[in-house]
Formats: C-alpha cells, structure tokens, sequence
C-alpha cells in the first residue's frame, strides 16, 4: 500500500487493486481494437487507463490509515465521474434505442468492450466493502460503476460504426 502498511495477501484492498488492474488491462485490450478499427474510442479509453491508475492509487491509499497528505496525493476527483456521463450520454444519443437484452457481439472492437465491461463490474464490487468501511472514497465506486455503463455503450457505439450487428438474446423454448 501507499502509506507501507503491511497486510495480508488475500486482503480486501490487494483483491481490488488486483481487479481494478485487470479491468486496466481490458480497457487496454479493447482500446487496440478500436485502434485498429478507427473508431474513434481509443482518446477516451486512453484517459479511462489513466484514471483507473488513478483508481488504483486511491483502493491503494486506505483513508482510515494514511496521513492527510498521502490521501490529497491520492484524492480522486468526481468531475472525473461527471466526464465519464457526458462521453456515455454523446454515445447514447447517436445509437438506436435499446430494446431487447444484447449478448456480447458486434465485432472485436465490441467484444473487447464487453469483456472490460464484466471485469469493471468485479472491481466495483471489490470496492463496495472498502468504500463501506470508509477505507476507499465513495467516488471511485460511484467511478466504476459509471465506467462499466460506460463500456456497455461503447461497445455498442463500437457495433454501429463497424456496421456489425449486435446479437438479441433469444430465450430458449421449453
């Protein structure tokens, strides 16, 4: 941790780090797609890999046993939050409305996506029992929560530009 303090291995703040870092990579993974695809995603997943170091640096930072200083160095901002709405309402308004559950589909680029999508939700639920305790700054929960709305809609928007269709869930008769 930031502050040197010593824990266990399979401690709660190691476990969200560990995914918040593996959510990094899949936004990674999915931003090359969309390199290679032109998109144009790839400025915003470039920022959101940033901000999930900075995510890291905050689960890494506990606030109920680090010194003031080291949590202003670590602090995160919700205007980060407030960037993240504005990047999902901008996709939302240029795709069709949805009406039926999409499985994961579309194209790599959009399948990357999904995947970051499913690990971000596991890092905001590594998250939920620090920021209860008061270790973690509700921000970067509220954070993940809107990047994993944020994936779901990229991917989308990744499926239209592509021009891949997104496949309906269809459930299966009796």
């Amino acid at each position: 941790l930031y502050n040197m303090e010593r824990r266990d291995k399979d401690d709660g703040a190691f476990a969200a780090l560990g995914d918040v870092d593996e959510c990094n990579v899949a936004c990674g993974i999915a931003r090359e797609f969309c390199v290679d695809a032109g998109n144009g995603l790839e400025g915003e997943l470039l920022e959101i890999q940033s901000r999930l170091l900075d995510v890291g640096s905050a689960v890494a930072t506990p606030l109920t046993t680090s010194s003031d200083t080291m949590v202003k160095r670590a602090e995160f901002s919700y205007a980060h939050v407030e960037r993240l709405e504005g990047w999902i309402d901008a996709h939302d308004a240029a795709l069709p409305p949805l009406t039926n559950f999409v499985t994961p589909s579309g194209g790599k680029s959009s399948v990357f996506l999904h995947q970051a999508r499913a690990v971000c939700r596991r890092a905001e639920r590594s998250c939920v029992p620090l920021t209860r305790d008061g270790a973690v700054p509700s921000v970067v929960r509220v954070y993940l929560n809107r990047l994993s709305d944020y994936f779901f809609t990229a991917a989308r928007r990744a499926a239209a530009f592509e021009g891949r269709a997104e496949e309906i869930y269809k459930k299966a008769s009796s």
